[in-house]
């Protein structure tokens, strides 16, 4: 059974995840190299569960009850005593790899471990650990809180019990699972990224503004938001990573990332999280960079 559950990561990935993985009765163990990230995160999930007793979702005892189930650390040992641990750092496979390099020693035998990736194959990340039957990849959407989806995606080695006890826990933290098969960028981003780069590639071609592009897919697609606005929420760098994991891992031209959109990351104009993407968030109202 599942009862702690460490997490490796504590961005806005991590955070989420460790919001409703405490919320759900869990112990969770924040992990993060950097102490400085670990108080931003702890400050946000207050902030976070401050919104839901606001909004009548919790009460503020189970939001104290929440918080006091979470701990904080900067070393792998702090993950020793864990169930299962959810990798979710960067999207980049050597950073990945390095990480359950490290991890692995400190693990207690029947320790399952899943990743977050968005698109990086399973088996491959599994196999540089000492467990590819025990590891599974379990995909979060952003803003993890509030999406219901969880993808959970197999690796060639997964076995059932593994299975079967990652799809007991997504149920058990309210979410609903999507069973993918171990392709390139799984079912969600194999979906929606090349749509994202296309727009970029209509943009980049003069086709549209920045505004007529998210304007028309917002009332003629009745998108929530525009695909450029959604690129800048993900973040524009792990748009380019899920493209480039695509082109390289189907080997099809259809799924090369637009040149403006490496030019952007190049940049270092990365959306939301730094202030600037194809749209400036320096001001009261986000507003189009082209």
């Amino acid at each position: 059974m599942i009862r702690t559950i460490g997490i490796i990561g504590s961005g806005q990935m991590g955070t989420g995840i460790a919001q409703v993985t405490s919320l759900s009765g869990h112990t969770v163990r924040l992990m993060d190299t950097s102490p400085e990230s670990l108080s931003r995160a702890m400050q946000t999930l207050e902030k976070n569960l401050d919104r839901q007793v606001a909004k009548g979702k919790i009460t503020e005892p189970e939001k104290d009850e929440a918080l006091a189930r979470i701990s904080t650390g900067t070393d792998m040992a702090t993950l020793g005593d864990c169930d299962l641990v959810i990798e979710a750092a960067t999207e980049n496979e050597d950073i990945k790899r390095g990480i359950f390099k490290d991890l692995v020693p400190h693990l207690k035998a029947e320790a399952l471990v899943a990743t977050n990736t968005s698109s990086i194959s399973i088996t491959r990340l599994a196999a540089c650990t000492d467990r590819p039957h025990k590891f599974i990849g379990m995909h979060f959407m952003n803003p993890v809180p509030v999406m219901q989806l969880v993808e959970i995606i197999r690796g060639i080695a997964t076995d059932e019990e593994t299975y079967q006890a990652i799809r007991e826990l997504t149920f058990k933290l309210g979410k609903t699972p999507a069973v993918s098969e171990d392709f390139p960028a799984f079912i969600v981003n194999r979906v929606l990224q090349p749509m994202i780069n296309e727009a970029v590639y209509t943009l980049y071609e003069g086709v549209g503004s920045v505004e007529a592009i998210d304007t028309a897919m917002k009332l003629g697609a009745n998108h929530p938001m525009g695909p450029l606005e959604l690129a800048d929420f993900i973040g524009l760098d792990t748009c380019l990573s899920v493209m480039q994991v695509l082109y390289e891992g189907l080997a099809d031209s259809k799924y090369r990332p637009c040149p403006l959109l490496v030019k952007y990351v190049e940049a270092g104009w990365l959306g939301r999280k730094v202030g600037r993407g194809f749209y400036d968030y320096s001001g009261d109202t986000p507003r189009p960079t082209r």
